[in-house]
């Protein structure tokens, strides 16, 4: 695990990186900001990750952020876990991978 990198959940579907960087510098230096964005949307998942200069300072960000409201929501600040592999699924239409024809109906 990272100790610089945070992962913020329970974040208003309104919530900017821009909100983010101001809201969380108040704990220490923010090296970067991730907002995760639905593909199909283009719109936020509702989480992120906040990474600082140094661990004492995301430590402080934990303390100082965690279960309080932004934006009309609690937050859940922790330190980000690794991405778990998970096992590929299965895709309809087997080898062609979901790829198919648009057919009229008759």
């Amino acid at each position: 695990m990272n100790p610089i990198r945070l992962f913020v959940g329970n974040l208003s579907y309104e919530t900017m990186e821009k909100d983010l960087q101001d809201y969380f510098s108040q704990a220490g230096v923010v090296t970067s900001i991730n907002l995760m964005m639905d593909k199909m949307t283009g719109k936020s998942r509702g989480f992120a990750f906040v990474e600082f200069g140094n661990p004492d300072e995301a430590n402080k960000a934990i303390e100082q952020f965690h279960n309080k409201e932004f934006q009309g929501r609690a937050l859940t600040v922790n330190i980000a876990r690794p991405r778990e592999e998970r096992p590929q699924q299965q895709r309809w239409g087997g080898e062609r991978g979901g790829d198919y024809e648009r057919r009229e109906r008759p």
